[in-house]
């Protein structure tokens, strides 16, 4: 058996077929289809069944198949820690956070990283939390930020800082310039445009609400966190989001809570049992080392 095998094997299962699983391949049909009969005559097994229109794996195809996925993965990692410098002058970082930190964090993660370690390749991407714990499942992610708990037990979840949420305005509203302390009366009689239900934050947004018996007025949901910052910005609505991204660069203002703001744990995932480049693993002493970082 080779590698070449199991890579072929995967294809046919993820793409539902001979046909599709060939042109993804960049090979015939009938290669492919005599490769995987190959790999099925060294195991002794049926790994597909043909008999439908759609090739589906068979209950001895469902177990190898996902030996195989594990094996492809531990493989890939293998190689990583091949190339890994650990005087970290060069190599790859791959890193992921959901939404709400990308919207404060990303700056100053780049800023300090890159300053340390000029030679590491990032590359940054903005996902969901199913996403990130796919991504650090399969491999694709080596680091991500993201809330607490996780479901998958093979991703290691390493609480990192306390995040804590706030009720903000920008130039338009009329208690940008306000110094007074909101009640929850004064908050239920805020107009408010607020990220969509799917999102972590607006969970923990409604949450507080609910905690304080206050019916938010809610004008605008939006999927986007940039978007929601714009709406805000520019009209005389109230959001709720992490304090920090409350800056006068950004024109908004944190109005003062009678009452304590809600707050939730961030943390810092990857995949448990796992090759850590030496990038991935200065980079989680960075954030660990910091606490909460500062903008």
């Amino acid at each position: 058996m080779l590698l070449r095998h199991l890579r072929y094997l995967l294809a046919v299962a993820d793409h539902g077929g001979f046909t599709r699983a060939a042109e993804a391949l960049h090979v015939s049909q009938p290669t492919l289809s005599q490769q995987i009969r190959q790999l099925e005559e060294s195991l002794g097994v049926n790994l597909f069944d043909r008999t439908s229109r759609t090739v589906k794996p068979t209950d001895a195809g469902e177990a190898y198949i996902e030996c195989a996925r594990r094996v492809l993965v531990e493989l890939e990692a293998g190689k990583r820690a091949l190339h890994d410098v650990k005087d970290l002058s060069r190599g790859t970082l791959r890193l992921a956070m959901t939404p709400t930190f990308m919207a404060y964090l990303v700056g100053p993660l780049v800023r300090d990283f890159a300053a340390r370690y000029p030679g590491i390749h990032l590359q940054i991407f903005e996902l969901s939390m199913d996403d990130i714990e796919a991504g650090l499942a399969d491999d694709s992610l080596d680091v991500a930020i993201a809330f607490t708990p996780v479901r998958n037990p093979e991703i290691e979840c390493i609480p990192a800082f306390t995040e804590t949420l706030g009720i903000m305005v920008g130039r338009e509203h009329p208690l940008y310039d306000s110094r007074s302390v909101l009640t929850p009366e004064d908050i239920a009689a805020l107009d408010f445009a607020l990220l969509a239900p799917d999102f972590i934050t607006r969970l923990s947004v409604d949450e507080y609400f609910r905690q304080h018996g206050i019916t938010p007025q809610v004008r605008i949901e939006v999927n986007s966190v940039s978007t929601l910052l714009e709406v805000v910005r520019c009209s005389p609505l109230a959001t709720m989001l992490p304090q920090a991204i409350a800056t006068e660069d950004r024109a908004l203002r944190r109005l003062q809570l009678e009452s304590d703001a809600p707050q939730r744990g961030a943390a810092l995932l990857r995949r448990r049992n796992n090759y850590h480049s030496s990038a991935a693993v200065a980079f989680a002493e960075m954030v660990l080392g910091w606490g909460m970082p500062s903008p």
